[in-house]
């Protein structure tokens, strides 16, 4: 009977200091679990950072791309508006000539009615007056 009561006393105090020993852990299991998450956290936050980095880099790479196409668009305009350009397209693409002098009528600047146009025709030389008719 003694042999039986060691052993059933062995498993009851083995599972006693097995209780102890977690017991003498938790604080080390939960200071690991601690230092963990602060380690996740914190090389979490380091890879958003190095993310943004990124972005941050790209945006500013397609801003200049958009600057410089937007001064290439520029340079552009200013070569398709310049007259000379325009009156070759006009003389050769579109075959039109430079009117004649009776035909161009020279407005005073604000758009009001021509001041004096002079005008050719069969009966001769008419000339109109401020707000009169031909």
């Amino acid at each position: 009977m003694s042999r039986s009561k060691s052993v059933s006393r062995g498993v009851g105090s083995n599972g006693a200091s097995v209780g102890r020993v977690f017991l003498h852990l938790l604080p080390a299991v939960l200071l690991f679990a601690l230092f963990a998450g602060v380690g996740i956290l914190h090389v979490t936050s380091r890879v958003l950072v190095v993310d943004m980095g990124y972005r941050l880099s790209r945006a500013e790479a397609e801003g200049r791309d958009l600057t410089r196409e937007n001064d290439r668009l520029k340079l552009e305009l200013a070569t398709l508006k310049n007259p000379s350009r325009l009156e070759k397209l006009a003389r050769e693409k579109l075959g039109m000539s430079m009117p004649t002098g009776p035909a161009v009528i020279a407005l005073p600047e604000g758009g009001k009615r021509p001041v004096r146009v002079e005008a050719r025709g069969a009966r001769g030389v008419r000339v109109a007056e401020r707000g009169g008719s031909l």
